[in-house]
């Protein structure tokens, strides 16, 4: 870990900014309740715009399951919440398995970050009545970076169209510029199919660690580099396809993990998954999938390459799939990747391994 100097200028300033009408668009008449702890960006920064804003606050103490933090929404009649995905799909099954058991009805916005939110996430909240508001950043951009708001020109377009926007991470912050370099080191063009790490820079943005480590994050020019592979469309939303260090190489063409676990998690008997790199002798890196399913479902391998291959070409299906009990998170809840490969990275794959695995759960 290192550690990311902030300035007040640079809080002030990014309180002001998130609290905007296009951003969270918070004011005194909202109650925050951030699902998100305290050590982590700090907890998105909401502390101090509500602060800021002369907003109510309620912190959810220890109790992090899902009918803990909804009894606290219905109690504190909270208006905004805030989480990592993985923290509103256990919030989604307890709604769909009692959905007349929360009174919600004060709660306009869930900001939603830290990784991609699957489509089925968003349809399912909506079949509730609750938006998801989708966002990025980083401890480093302390942390808002960009905001997906629906456009109003999508205002009035087909569902398909709108969830296609929604599920991406957004557009720059007031102040924030975005840029993404590509693997030959030029600047990718915005056009929504290209490839590149991003870069940012703005007056909330970091100019150094602690001490002054890690300066190779910062160009010459002023600009953080995010580690994150993103496209940018046409009117600079962004989509996040993968951290450099996730995204899967295999024979020189690169396969998104993000793309594969939300198509696989908006498979009916899928609760969570999760894509990892493993060698391969051919192809130098093949994806796996290891997938949790949901209580009384069934489906195997086949299944879900069937799925995938609707939206996938053959040589972007993962070639092994794995089935677990419960993924490994983060402190913040996200998926432990790098558990994942020391757990299954180190297994032989061979054509009598995979045949094994092909009859379902372990």
């Amino acid at each position: 870990p290192k550690g990311v100097v902030y300035s007040h200028r640079a809080l002030v300033l990014h309180s002001l900014c998130s609290a905007l009408p296009d951003a969270h668009a918070i004011s005194s008449r909202d109650t925050i309740l951030p699902v998100v702890p305290m050590f982590h960006a700090n907890a998105w920064g909401l502390p101090y715009i509500a602060a800021f804003a002369g907003t109510g606050m309620v912190l959810p103490g220890p109790k992090l399951d899902a009918e803990s933090v909804l009894e606290l929404l219905a109690d504190e009649e909270v208006t905004i919440t805030a989480g990592v995905p993985t923290v509103w799909m256990a919030i989604l099954q307890s709604l769909n398995s009692e959905p007349d058991r929360w009174e919600l009805g004060a709660l306009r916005l869930m900001i939603v970050g830290g990784s991609a939110v699957p489509r089925a996430v968003f349809e399912g909240f909506d079949r509730h009545g609750l938006h998801i508001l989708q966002a990025w950043g980083m401890t480093e951009t302390s942390p808002m970076g960009t905001i997906n708001r629906l456009p109003y020109e999508l205002a009035d377009a087909p569902e398909d169209e709108q969830y296609e926007y929604r599920t991406r991470q957004g557009r720059p912050s007031p102040f924030v510029e975005i840029r993404a370099r590509g693997d030959d080191g030029e600047l990718i063009p915005w056009d929504d199919e290209t490839m590149g790490e991003l870069e940012v820079r703005g007056p909330w943005v970091a100019a150094s660690y602690h001490r002054g480590e890690g300066a190779d994050k910062f160009t010459d020019d002023g600009w953080f580099t995010t580690g994150d592979v993103v496209t940018i469309d046409s009117r600079g939303c962004i989509k996040i396809c993968d951290r450099s260090k996730d995204l899967i190489k295999s024979g020189g063409e690169w396969i998104s993990s993000v793309d594969l676990e939300n198509h696989l998690m908006a498979h009916p008997a899928v609760a969570e998954a999760a894509v990892i790199a493993i060698p391969d002798d051919r192809w130098a890196e093949r994806p796996m999938a290891v997938c949790v399913l949901r209580e009384g479902q069934e489906a195997g391998p086949d299944d879900l390459r069937e799925h995938l291959s609707s939206k996938f070409a053959k040589w972007q299906l993962p070639d092994r799939f794995e089935f677990v009990d419960e993924i490994p998170r983060t402190a913040t809840g996200k998926f432990k990747k790098i558990a994942l490969r020391e757990q299954f990275v180190k297994t032989p794959v061979s054509y009598t391994h995979l045949r094994a695995h092909e009859t379902g759960r372990n």
